[in-house]
């Protein structure tokens, strides 16, 4: 694996998820009840298991739940890449209906204010698995028509999944359960 095509993937990886989240946003501008229907999903889901909780268990729950989506993303690459596809379009449809709900109810400073204290290391390190699940599947495709080992290039994709986007994980759990809510204390 080299960095060009890690990076090549993580890019493919963050347009598309750039996309998905612009198809959330334009849909619930047309219908705000998708809107309400995806946080109600979300807040029964989601939110309501994590937020009852203290910010160090809520740190430990939000690490477990992103780190699960992450390697979920990069050994979605076994699929040929299906599955971390699939899961980058989920994920980015939900934030970007959620993020437009949200911004025609609070506003844009809200938003930031939500998203970007954790999210400077949450979304890189998404992505990255992402890129990596990527890589995966082409090496897969690679081994079939005989120029690759795919066993032998996953070991460097899990090295850098344990490196980078493990870390990046664990400080986005941090900031999101600690600062983010002092954050959103401050301007709400």
């Amino acid at each position: 694996m080299s960095e060009v095509s890690l990076a090549r993937s993580t890019i493919f990886a963050a347009v598309f998820f750039a996309i998905a989240i612009g198809i959330g946003v334009v849909t619930v501008a047309h219908d705000p009840e998708i809107g309400a229907q995806a946080a109600t999903l979300f807040r029964e889901q989601v939110a309501g298991q994590l937020l009852s909780d203290s910010p160090a268990v809520l740190a430990g729950k939000i690490f477990l739940n992103n780190l699960t989506t992450c390697l979920i993303l990069t050994l979605g690459g076994a699929s040929l890449g299906v599955v971390t596809m699939l899961i980058l379009s989920v994920n980015g449809l939900l934030i970007g209906m959620l993020t437009e709900l949200v911004r025609q109810q609070q506003g844009l400073v809200f938003i930031a204010a939500a998203l970007i204290p954790h999210g400077i290391f949450e979304i890189p390190a998404f992505l990255i698995a992402g890129g990596l699940g990527l890589l995966l599947g082409k090496e897969l495709i690679a081994e079939w028509y005989g120029v690759s080992d795919a066993a032998a290039e996953a070991r460097p994709l899990a090295r850098r999944f344990l490196r980078v986007v493990v870390p990046l994980l664990a400080v986005a759990a941090v900031v999101e359960a600690f600062i983010t809510p002092a954050i959103l204390g401050i301007i709400a």
